[in-house]
C-alpha cells in the first residue's frame, strides 16, 4: 500500500482524514496520523483497518525521521512554524510535502534542494490562503486567454458563524484559532493600492476603513485591509493592475465595536500585566483607563471612547460581561491581547449545535478592446457540527486532493510552490465542487475601487 503521514490531527484535519480514508480502498492507501496527543486522531479513525495513529513529538528527530522515511508523501497540518524540520526530512528521504500554511523564508530556501530531487512542496493550499489562490487565478487565466488585462483584483475571506447559529451582538463567534482574531492587523501598517497609488493603514485606524460588500442570499458584510495586500502581486501577474486589496470579512458593525479594544490597547501582546491572574475582568478593563475616586468604570468607558450609553457597541460590550468583578482572569503574567482573548472565549466559543460559515469574496476588474469590465465571485460554505465544520471542510479538502494528485503524478512540477498554475487550481477547483464548494460569478458594471466605505 502507499503510505500518507499527516503530521497534526488538530480540528482542520477532519475532512481530510475522511477523504483519505473514503479513498483509502480505490487508490491502495494506508494513512498513518502522527500527533503528541493522538486521542483526536483516533477519534477520526474509528478503528478504519487502513489507518493508524502514532505517537509523534515533532521534536524528537529520532521518531520523526523514522516516520517521514516510511512515508511516500507527507501532509504537516502542524503549526506553521514547525513545518520547516518536516521539510528538511522531506528533502533528505526524497519524500513530497503538502501544507495549508503561508511559505516561510526558510520554507522557499528549500526550493532548489526540492527541484534537486524532483519533490513536490505544495503549501498555501487551505481555503486563504489555498482557495483563494485557485479560485482568483482561475479568472484571470480566463480573461487574459480572451486577451483581457487585469486592472483591479480585490480578494477578501471570512471564518464566521453561520446565519442559524448567529445569535450575538457582534454576529460573531471564534471558528478558528482566537489567538489570531485578537492579533489581527498588528504588526505594521496594512498596505494596498488604489486607483495606481500606494495606500497605508496604521494599526490604530484599520479597523475604521472597511469596505462593504454583499453575497446574494447572506445579505452585507464589512471588510478591513489585510497587512499586506500586494504580496501576491508579482505571483498573480498584477503587476499593471491599477487596484489591489485584500482583506478579512466580517459582520456590518464588528470592526466599530472591536476598535474599542484597539484604542485601549487590550490588543497589545508585547508585555505582561502584573497580578494578572488576581484580576477580575473587571479590573482589567479598569487598568487601562484614568484614575477616578468619583466615576464608575462604565462612566470612565464611555467617556473615554465617547460611547453614548444607548448606542449598540455599548450593548456589545456589555454582552461580553467585561465588567464583572467576580470572574477572575486567572492567567498568571499574561499580555492584555491572552486576557481579552479569554474574555471573549467565554462569549464567543461555539456551541456544541452552532455551526460555522466561510465566505470568501473576489473582484476583477479588466480592460478588454477598449472597454472596462467586472466580474464578482462569491463562495459560501456552511459547516455540519463541531467537528465537521466549514473551516475543517475549506482548509482540509483542497489539502487532501492535492495530496493524491501529488501521489498519483497528476501534479509533478518541482520545487517549492503555491497552487496558482492550471496544472493544480482545474482539478483541484473541479473536485471541490462536487463537496459543494463552488463559486458563482456574475459581471456587474465595472465601478473601480469601492467608493462604499465606512
Amino acid at each position: 500500500m502507499r503510505n500518507i503521514l499527516v503530521i497534526g490531527s488538530g480540528k482542520s484535519t477532519s475532512y481530510l482524514i475522511k477523504y483519505f480514508l473514503e479513498k483509502s480502498e480505490s487508490e491502495n492507501l494506508h494513512i498513518t496520523i502522527g500527533d503528541i496527543n493522538i486521542e483526536n486522531a483516533k477519534k477520526l479513525i474509528n478503528n478504519h483497518p487502513n489507518a493508524n495513529a502514532i505517537t509523534l513529538d515533532v521534536f524528537d528527530k529520532g521518531s520523526r525521521k523514522k516516520a517521514i522515511e516510511n512515508a511516500d508523501i507527507v501532509v504537516s497540518m502542524l503549526p506553521a512554524r514547525f513545518h520547516i524540520e518536516v521539510a528538511k526530512d522531506c528533502i533528505t528521504y526524497g519524500t513530497n510535502m503538502v501544507t495549508a500554511s503561508y511559505v516561510s523564508p526558510e520554507m522557499q530556501a528549500l526550493d532548489s534542494a526540492a527541484k534537486s530531487k524532483d519533490l513536490v512542496f505544495m503549501n498555501e493550499i487551505g481555503v486563504d490562503p489555498g482557495i483563494d489562490h485557485m479560485s482568483a487565478m482561475q479568472v484571470i487565466d480566463k480573461i487574459r486567454d480572451k486577451g483581457g488585462e487585469i486592472i483591479l483584483f480585490e480578494s477578501f475571506t471570512g471564518g464566521l458563524v453561520a446565519p442559524e447559529s448567529d445569535n450575538n451582538l457582534w454576529n460573531y463567534k471564534f471558528t478558528w484559532n482566537p489567538r489570531n482574531v485578537v492579533v489581527a492587523g498588528q504588526g505594521g501598517a496594512a498596505k494596498f493600492l488604489q486607483e495606481g497609488t500606494y495606500k497605508y493603514i496604521p494599526y490604530h485606524r484599520l479597523f475604521r476603513r472597511t469596505e462593504f460588500l454583499d453575497v446574494d442570499g447572506y445579505g452585507r458584510f464589512e471588510a478591513y485591509a489585510n497587512r499586506d495586500s500586494l504580496k501576491y502581486q508579482s505571483a498573480y501577474g498584477l503587476n499593471n493592475a491599477k487596484t489591489l486589496y485584500r482583506g478579512t470579512m466580517r459582520r456590518v458593525g464588528f470592526s466599530r465595536a472591536w476598535q474599542m479594544f484597539v484604542l485601549l490597547g487590550m490588543t497589545d501582546d508585547s508585555y505582561t500585566i502584573d497580578d494578572s491572574e488576581n484580576m477580575s475582568y473587571r479590573d482589567f478593563i479598569n487598568a487601562f483607563l484614568p484614575y477616578s475616586p468619583t466615576d464608575s468604570v462604565e462612566l470612565k468607558f464611555r467617556h473615554q471612547l465617547k460611547i453614548d450609553q444607548d448606542d449598540i457597541v455599548w450593548e456589545k460590550l456589555e454582552e461580553l460581561d467585561v465588567f464583572n468583578s467576580k470572574k477572575m482572569v486567572g492567567l498568571k503574567k499574561a499580555t492584555p491581547a491572552q486576557i481579552l482573548q479569554k474574555i471573549l472565549m467565554d462569549s464567543w466559543t461555539l456551541d456544541k449545535e452552532d455551526k460555522d460559515m466561510i465566505v470568501m469574496y473576489h473582484k476583477f476588474g479588466y480592460e478588454l478592446k477598449g472597454k472596462k469590465y467586472q466580474i464578482d465571485s462569491t463562495m459560501v460554505s456552511i459547516g455540519e457540527d463541531q467537528t465537521y465544520t466549514a473551516m475543517a471542510k475549506t482548509v482540509g479538502l483542497p489539502v487532501a486532493i492535492a495530496t493524491l494528485a501529488i501521489l498519483n503524478g497528476k501534479i509533478t512540477t518541482p520545487g517549492v510552490q503555491i497552487p496558482i498554475s492550471k496544472e493544480v487550481y482545474e482539478p483541484i477547483l473541479k473536485e471541490l465542487e462536487t463537496f459543494n464548494i463552488a463559486f458563482t460569478e456574475k459581471e456587474v458594471p465595472y465601478l473601480g475601487y469601492n467608493p462604499l466605505t465606512t
